[in-house]
């Protein structure tokens, strides 16, 4: 029922800066939490970060101080902001939404918690 759509991926220096968007049909982030992953060619999907539904974010500690997660309920987007990119950020990075399941704090990173995903959008960063 629920689709998601990201995008603002793109190619970027090392450095410089991208943010992603992330729009979904009705209102699916409305009292929910959200996340965003990323997958690197021959790599699992790994987190990156969450909003929790009290508003509290989680992050990978490698984005740590330099992504932001943010979302916008009047207009059913989520954000990330992603500033001193790395080459190791490259990857293609995908929302998801747990639908109608609660996800505790202990779960909040697991993909496994998420029932809906965006088709991804490419992160390129060069050095």
């Amino acid at each position: 029922q629920v689709q998601l759509v990201e995008s603002g991926g793109g190619l970027v220096q090392a450095g410089g800066s991208l943010r992603l968007s992330c729009a979904a049909s009705g209102r699916a982030f409305s009292g929910n939490a959200v996340a965003w992953f990323r997958q690197a060619p021959g790599k699992a999907r790994e987190f990156v970060a969450a909003l929790s539904r009290s508003g509290i974010r989680y992050y990978a500690d490698s984005v740590k101080g330099r992504f932001t997660i943010s979302r916008d309920n009047t207009g059913n987007t989520v954000y990330l902001q992603m500033n001193s990119l790395k080459p190791e950020d490259t990857a293609v990075y995908y929302c998801a939404a747990p639908g109608t399941t609660l996800i505790g704090v202990s779960n909040i990173r697991l993909p496994g918690s998420y029932a809906y995903w965006g088709q991804g959008t490419q992160v390129t960063v060069s050095s």
